[in-house]
């Protein structure tokens, strides 16, 4: 096995990887020297990098790698026959995944809670994380996003704790696991389980089995955190060896919540555990799925100790995460919105809470068909459901087309005319430029965008502030 050692020079190949950027400070924190190269080199990752003095160069080159470093950790986005990999296999250089740089260096030794499923991860891990900092807690993470209540996603910490967003995707071209399965659960969470990832896996069944395998890492005395609403998450816990706290709004589950008040930013909603009242909390966050997110984080900070009390303050001091249906900024009357969506479940989700607590507004969704699974035809019909609650769909260009396999493109003549059939104004076109030309001169006053992608969107949101600043 790989040893990585105190003052090893460390290389992260694809660097601005949202996990593999915040690794890399991490590391750097410890005491190694980390530097890195990245194809697609962009705020608010490259900002970040810059900050935390981090060198990044753009582009690959063999030349990066002398002199040789001692280790390189090798993000996920990397395949075989980019020429930095090739030189590093020609070369015998050591190299690591992400997961188990992670494992090795922050996880081991300490108790893991590792927040796994399609959806909310990122959400319910930030939750977490900044419950047990209000305790006083001081714990370790790692996000795949970036908080607003910290200065980043990651934290060293200086407790037994570490918490980890456990992603279901592979950990890297040679080693074709889930990232979760690395992690060595002590407390695990389950919020939802869907297809996903079909540039991985074939079936449903086969995420199931990751899921099931997850699930039988967690040693008899810990502890799992399940969605009771979904049956596919329900199956995937039943054969668990550890006990199992269930939670949801559904279905009967441990763990339930009542609404009792909404607003366009806020839900006040009553707790329960096994049908006892446990309190009321305020929670700066919309939409069925979010308080979802909000029973996990509970259950497991009450598991640990943490009183009622301090998870009510906390929660209500919540600030959101990064591109989870952030405010980017408001120009002429027009409130313009980022979203990392890109799961019809996930966008059908946000735009539901989104017209739930507004609605009088026009809603704008933009699209980008920009991961493996929905650049695919896979998801065909239920893209054009996802955008029930929006008013107007605008779709742009499929990212890299010819990275999809023959007859498996995600049509998107059919798609715009099967939007149009639901009585909306659907359009695509051939670049983000001509969306904001088009979208301009359309809107009006009280007019809402949200856009939808899990990459930068060609920074349409701000193009579209600009275009409105000028009208």
């Amino acid at each position: 096995m790989i040893r990585i050692k105190d003052g090893d020079r460390i290389y992260f190949l694809a660097i601005c990887g949202t996990a593999m950027a915040s690794l890399a400070v991490m590391m750097k924190q410890k005491g190694f020297y980390v530097y890195g190269s990245d194809q697609g080199i962009y705020p608010p990752m490259s900002t970040f990098l810059q900050q935390h003095q981090v060198p990044c160069f753009s582009g690959y080159d063999v030349k990066h790698l002398d002199p040789l470093p001692d280790v390189v950790v090798v993000g996920n986005a990397i395949s075989r026959g980019n020429c930095e990999i090739e030189e590093i296999l020609a070369r015998h250089i050591p190299y690591v995944s992400l997961p188990f740089a992670l494992r090795e260096l922050f996880i081991r030794g300490r108790r893991s809670i590792v927040v796994a499923g399609t959806h909310g991860k990122t959400t319910t891990t930030s939750l977490l994380a900044w419950i047990f900092e209000k305790a006083g807690r001081n714990p370790g993470f790692l996000i795949g996003g970036i908080p607003n209540n910290f200065a980043g996603g990651f934290q060293l910490g200086g407790s037994q704790e570490f918490i980890v967003e456990g992603d279901e995707y592979d950990s890297a071209f040679f080693e074709k696991t889930s990232k979760f399965l690395h992690y060595m659960p002590d407390i695990g969470i389950i919020n939802h389980i869907e297809f996903d990832h079909a540039d991985i896996f074939n079936s449903l069944d086969e995420i199931k089995t990751a899921f099931k395998r997850f699930v039988n890492l967690i040693p008899g005395n810990g502890l799992l955190v399940a969605c009771a609403d979904f049956d596919t998450v329900v199956e995937a816990v039943s054969k668990a060896f550890c006990p199992v706290q269930t939670f949801g709004l559904k279905n009967r589950a441990d763990w339930t919540a009542e609404v009792k008040s909404r607003n366009t930013q806020n839900s006040e909603i009553a707790v329960y555990f096994k049908g006892k009242r446990k309190g009321i909390l305020s929670v700066p966050l919309i939409g069925e799925h979010n308080i979802r997110n909000v029973l996990a984080a509970i259950a497991v900070s009450d598991y640990v100790g943490i009183d009622f009390e301090t998870i009510q303050s906390a929660l209500k001091s919540f600030k959101g995460v990064l591109r989870r249906l952030e405010l980017v900024g408001r120009e002429k009357g027009v409130a313009v919105y980022d979203d990392f969506g890109h799961h019809p479940t996930a966008i059908k989700d946000t735009l539901a809470a989104f017209r739930y607590q507004n609605p009088d507004h026009k809603i704008w969704a933009l699209f980008e068909p920009r991961t493996a699974t929905t650049r695919r035809n896979i998801f065909q019909n239920e893209l054009a459901d996802a955008f029930d609650c929006a008013d107007a769909v605008l779709l742009a260009p499929i990212d890299r087309p010819e990275k999809v396999p023959d007859g498996q493109l995600l049509d998107i003549d059919k798609l715009t005319g099967n939007l149009s059939g639901k009585g909306k104004l659907a359009k695509h076109f051939d670049s983000i430029d001509a969306i904001v030309t088009f979208l301009t001169p359309q809107l009006k006053e009280g007019d809402v965008i949200i856009t939808f992608s899990n990459g930068p969107f060609g920074q349409i949101q701000h193009k579209l502030l600009n275009s409105l600043k000028g009208r």
